[in-house]
């Protein structure tokens, strides 16, 4: 009786076990080099429940971030509460209509609804006020946020975004009096590598480079 398929046919369950694999190792590598925040999230520019210009507030105006943003050097990031919004608001545009659900958030105890926008992975741990207090200066991770109308992610918050300041902290670093002025240059930049080595070794700045160091 003549053979209905030929011999080959037996290596074919191999070859598509082979090519399988294949296809799914490349779409999980495109997936997770493509997915990362380096891709999905610079760029992204959310509206707020209230528009809050920065270029107006900060590069204008000059209010300094400290101002809303109290606690990112003693403890860490924290969104302006209303009653910051009405220490000015209540003698400014006090029924701008832009501004009503301010003005209902104080009456009523309700949070706004502000949208995060930069937003590190619940397994990441990170403390602003180590950076800030080490001369990482707000520009060098948030952008020229003096000069926008509406926050945008300018850097993706990525490990390897984050470990390329760790490894050469000398080239990110600013004079403490210039962490938080939006418009200052580096150390390295205004006084030249040496003198930034010289700050980094004097302020023993000396970021971790293992898993420990961001993972906990």
């Amino acid at each position: 009786m003549a053979k209905l398929f030929p011999k080959s046919i037996n290596r074919l369950p191999l070859q598509l076990a082979v090519y399988l694999v294949v296809v799914v190792c490349v779409a999980t590598a495109g997936v997770t080099y493509y997915m990362t925040p380096k891709y999905t999230r610079v760029g992204y520019a959310p509206i707020q429940p209230v528009p809050y210009s920065h270029a107006k507030h900060v590069g204008e105006l000059g209010l300094d971030c400290r101002y809303c943003h109290s606690t990112i050097d003693t403890a860490g990031a924290a969104v302006p509460t209303t009653q910051t919004c009405m220490n000015c608001h209540n003698q400014i545009k006090t029924a701008s209509p832009a501004l009503a659900l301010v003005r209902d958030s104080l009456q009523s105890g309700r949070s706004i609804p502000w949208v995060h926008v930069h937003v590190m992975p619940s397994f990441v741990y990170f403390d602003h006020s180590v950076h800030v207090n080490r001369g990482v200066g707000c520009v060098e991770c948030h952008g020229k946020v003096n000069q926008m109308d509406v926050v945008t992610q300018m850097q993706p918050m990525s490990m390897g975004f984050c470990l390329d300041c760790h490894r050469a902290p000398e080239l990110r670093v600013r004079a403490k009096a210039d962490v938080f002025n939006l418009d200052s240059k580096t150390i390295e930049a205004a006084q030249g590598i040496d003198a930034a080595r010289r700050f980094v070794h004097d302020w023993n700045i000396r970021p971790p480079q293992s898993c420990s160091g961001c993972h906990r």
